[in-house]
């Protein structure tokens, strides 16, 4: 399923402030230390420009982004407002046609929340990219498959389960998405090629303040994993009731665990 542009913007906007307390510091630090003069940034599933926004400060000064993603209305929301000091250029693509001409100039490689909806062959362009250009890539926020509701319910797990099975699933066009092993197999493409990296946690810790954002993720978490398992379609339901009694309470806490990387040449 496609979501339209203004679903999607209005979802980043709503999941902005979690994304921007969730990533690691010390690998953005690390990032803007490797990140060379002129600052050009290139900047992979760019949508409304949420990673733009919270990384231009760290790196500092003048600084060019270059904002690619699939969808062109996301991309002009994006450079419409770009923070002090940074001049915006946008490219409309797929991803998996990205090749190190397209990365001419950058001295960073950046992404934010995106590994984990590619396939193989998207996050090889990438990959391959990045290493023939020689540039260092910070990607954040990419989801590992663990969810943990407070207080727990034994329903958890299993929707768990079928959630990140719809996370890797097959598209009717052959492609199989990498879901919660995108960050682990990134990993092993960059080591592969003599790269060095560092990884770190970077969880969602989501709570009464967050109640809109955690009403809108519960319901995706459990309409995908009811998807993939249509046996969990009653349970699903009374679990999202149970869920949402709590949320209105204030009694519900979420961890979605996420893992942000940084490889650089060697």
């Amino acid at each position: 399923m496609t979501i339209d542009a203004p679903t999607l913007s209005a979802w980043l906007a709503r999941r902005e402030s979690a994304d921007a307390r969730s990533r690691a510091p010390e690998l953005a630090t690390h990032a803007a230390a490797l990140t060379r003069t002129p600052r050009v940034v290139h900047d992979l599933g760019s949508g409304t420009g949420g990673m733009m926004r919270w990384l231009a400060p760290v790196l500092g000064g003048t600084q060019t982004w270059v904002l690619h993603d699939w969808d062109a209305a996301l991309l002009a929301e994006a450079a419409a407002a770009p923070p002090d000091g940074v001049t915006v250029r946008t490219h409309v693509a797929d991803l998996a046609g990205l090749d190190a001409a397209d990365l001419a100039g950058a001295s960073l490689v950046t992404a934010s929340a995106l590994l984990d909806v590619l396939d193989r062959r998207q996050l090889e362009a990438i990959v391959s990219a990045s290493m023939s250009a020689g540039v260092p890539v910070y990607v954040t926020l990419s989801v590992t498959g663990r969810v943990d509701l407070d207080p727990p319910h034994a329903a958890d797990r299993a929707l768990e389960t079928a959630f990140n099975a719809h996370q890797r699933r097959a598209h009717g066009d052959g492609r199989r998405l990498l879901g919660p092993d995108a960050v682990e197999v990134a990993a092993d493409l960059f080591r592969a090629g003599g790269w060095s990296l560092r990884t770190a946690e970077a969880p969602w810790d989501l709570g009464g303040g967050d109640r809109a954002l955690v009403e809108e993720w519960l319901d995706g978490w459990i309409d995908a994993a009811c998807a993939q398992d249509p046996t969990l379609t009653d349970s699903g339901a009374a679990h999202r009731a149970r869920r949402r009694a709590q949320l209105r309470d204030g009694a519900l806490r979420v961890r979605v665990a996420h893992r942000d990387l940084l490889a650089w040449p060697p």
